[in-house]
């Protein structure tokens, strides 16, 4: 089942935090989204490493081996974190970088609790 891409700057214009008031169902299913690609341990630890990485970017042949995952698995997870915006990618001669989208954390943190 193919996934949409979340567009996380909407985020905050589609959903109230859920302590505030009742999501809607579209609302709802969008933040689900977003919080199941930071579901998996290997997508938080890739997040991790590349926030932590000199200069908040990271190529792929960085983050393989600390993760102790083969290359396609860590590819995997790092599309699923772009699909799903918190992560943009840049490829540079037979390398991708990956760096964290600035504020998408704080989105998604910000729709749990109230501001």
């Amino acid at each position: 089942m193919p996934t949409a891409a979340l567009p996380l700057t909407d985020l905050q214009a589609c959903c109230s935090p859920v302590t505030r008031e009742v999501m809607v169902t579209d609302a709802a299913a969008t933040l689900s989204r977003a919080l199941k690609a930071l579901a998996d341990p290997a997508r938080l630890r890739l997040l991790s490493m590349v926030a932590a990485h000199a200069d908040g970017e990271a190529c792929v042949c960085d983050l393989t081996e600390p993760l102790g995952l083969s290359q396609p698995t860590v590819s995997h997870h790092l599309k699923v974190l772009v699909d799903a915006g918190f992560l943009t990618r840049s490829k540079r001669g037979t390398w991708a970088y990956y760096r964290l989208v600035p504020g998408a954390l704080d989105q998604v943190a910000g729709l749990l609790a109230n501001p």
